[in-house]
């Protein structure tokens, strides 16, 4: 990732301050995009990720959940225009279609759960 990601203090408990990531959108899509086809993960494990990699005690929820928003629109709006689904950031894999935020996302539950098993290997 080239760009330089924004880091503020917060307090955590009485006394002590932790360093919190604030991710950008792009930050945030190129780890989805790292996550293997036919392999789900959820948003916890984004976070924790984003965290080990800029060395950080916490990242933003709120920041990375509306940035999962906004490129889940993005996504389901290519695909929908005719984008073959290897161009798009398959923010599918990070949601269980069981999950309330499925029913937020672009596509909602029953597009995710067309994704995710589309994804899913043959088996013989």
């Amino acid at each position: 990732m080239n760009e330089s990601p924004t880091i503020k203090p917060r307090r955590k408990g009485r006394s002590g301050m932790q360093a919190m990531l604030i991710p950008s959108q792009q930050m945030v899509a190129q780890l989805i995009r790292s996550v293997p086809q036919g392999v789900r993960t959820d948003l916890g494990a984004l976070r924790r990720r984003l965290s080990a990699q800029y060395g950080e005690d916490a990242r933003c929820p709120v920041t990375v959940q509306r940035h999962l928003r906004a490129i889940a629109e993005l996504s389901f709006g290519a695909l929908a225009k005719g984008e073959p689904v290897s161009t798009v950031t398959p923010y599918w894999r990070l949601v269980d279609p069981a999950n309330p935020l499925a029913a937020r996302l672009a596509g909602g539950p029953v597009f995710i759960r067309e994704r995710l098993d589309a994804e899913r290997p043959e088996r013989s």
